[in-house]
């Protein structure tokens, strides 16, 4: 018998250095091998029979035919974090107890938030890793505390590892065309609290507050209440929306692992790139980078952030399966003009048109920026939150991000 992966991403490639998988890719065409003995092979030759064990790539969705074959499906996190009496198999790693672990998830705001976690936390000993791209077979298992961004997808696969805190940020529409529908996502979501333990903690929105769990839940209206529940002062976080929920949130983590209010420490994390990223042009014209907005709520956020201004707004890429019609319901409320790029651009034009909104149809990033260019004027403002994923067109939300930049550069 023996202990396959599914697919050759940065989770399965981490956890291959150990050597003696059997890893299953559809890019792989007859039976080679790499670096560390493993052996590689072509998706369809993967035998249930043959297989004891099997960890996917969190992105190979549920109906994926290799996954539908399995018969003994773990995720990363049960991995390294589940119990050998769980498994009830001693094929965890790690002959010791694995460390404490905080897992942050929920529909935007996780990487923020996991980082600036890790930020108020890592001289208390903790790490940083999982979706935010450290995978935990790259982890100290050393560690006093490991903070981990956790995607939908590796939670769904999850059967035996839980967190000692679970912080959850709100839940929006995401991945329906990987979950099939609002409620799997939901689910997956939620999840962790009905396999949390007595003693542990979920800090989690009200509208779940009843959610059933053996963990102590701490719910929460809104950055205001959640700041109160645990003795925060909004007033000395320098943070504005949409990063105050995710600054309040770290804090009250930091509060339940080690006691601290450290307001000057989390003043001085700095937001990362792609992310309501402000770009003046040599015109003295204001250009906002919201690539890692891939959803609705995501842009929505940005839509609110810059309300009073007219905005030159780019929309497009792959909507994942999700209606873009609720970003409708806002934009119809602003002075806006649309600009469309990517496989769902269609859609958008036609929405825009059902609201009546202006909307240019630009196909491509580099001509809707040089579109823009021709009509902003210093008073408004220019924003990429596209409200779906770029891999139609892109290699990645920071390569959009990348053009984006370049393309003004560029701009005459």
């Amino acid at each position: 018998m023996k202990k396959s992966l599914f697919g050759y991403g940065l989770t399965t490639k981490a956890i291959a250095k150990s050597g003696g998988w059997d890893i299953f890719d559809d890019k792989f065409e007859g039976v080679k091998f790499d670096e560390f003995g493993n052996i590689l092979r072509h998706s369809s030759e993967f035998d249930p029979n043959l297989s004891y064990l099997e960890i996917p790539s969190p992105g190979i969705p549920p109906f994926n035919e290799i996954i539908k074959k399995s018969r003994n499906l773990i995720s990363e996190y049960d991995y390294f974090l589940g119990s050998k009496d769980e498994f009830n198999k001693s094929f965890r790693p790690i002959n010791k107890i694995p460390p404490k672990s905080v897992w942050i998830s929920g529909t935007n705001g996780k990487t923020t938030t996991s980082k600036m976690t890790q930020h108020l936390l890592e001289n208390y000993g903790s790490e940083l890793g999982g979706n935010v791209g450290t995978p935990l077979a790259e982890l100290n298992l050393n560690a006093k505390l490991w903070i981990l961004e956790t995607s939908s997808f590796t939670i769904h696969y999850t059967k035996f590892a839980k967190p000692d805190i679970y912080a959850l940020l709100p839940i929006t529409n995401d991945h329906l065309s990987w979950h099939g529908d609002f409620n799997e996502y939901q689910k997956a979501k939620l999840k962790p609290l009905s396999i949390m333990k007595e003693g542990s903690i979920a800090i989690i929105p009200e509208i779940y507050a009843t959610t059933p769990s053996l963990a102590k839940i701490i719910s929460y209206k809104d950055e205001a209440d959640l700041a109160n529940k645990f003795g925060l002062n909004l007033n000395q976080i320098c943070f504005k929306t949409p990063f105050l929920i995710d600054a309040v949130l770290a804090m009250s983590i930091a509060k339940i692992v080690s006691n601290s209010q450290n307001y000057e420490l989390i003043n001085s994390f700095v937001i990362e790139a792609n992310k309501l990223e402000e770009i003046f042009d040599k015109h003295s014209r204001l250009w906002v980078n919201d690539t890692k907005a891939t959803n609705i709520d995501a842009c929505i956020q940005a839509l609110n952030r810059y309300k009073s201004q007219k905005i030159h707004l780019i929309l497009g890429g792959d909507a994942k399966g999700v209606d873009l019609e609720p970003i409708f319901g806002v934009l119809d409320k602003l002075s806006v003009e649309i600009y469309t790029i990517g496989e769902a651009q269609e859609e958008i034009l036609n929405l825009s048109t059902k609201y009546n909104l202006i909307a240019h149809k630009c196909d491509e990033l580099n001509i809707a920026v040089n579109l823009i260019s021709t009509n902003l004027k210093k008073n408004e403002v220019a924003l990429l939150s596209p409200a779906c994923a770029s891999l139609d067109q892109f290699k990645s939300y920071a390569h959009r991000g990348e053009v984006f930049k370049q393309s003004i550069n560029e701009l005459s």
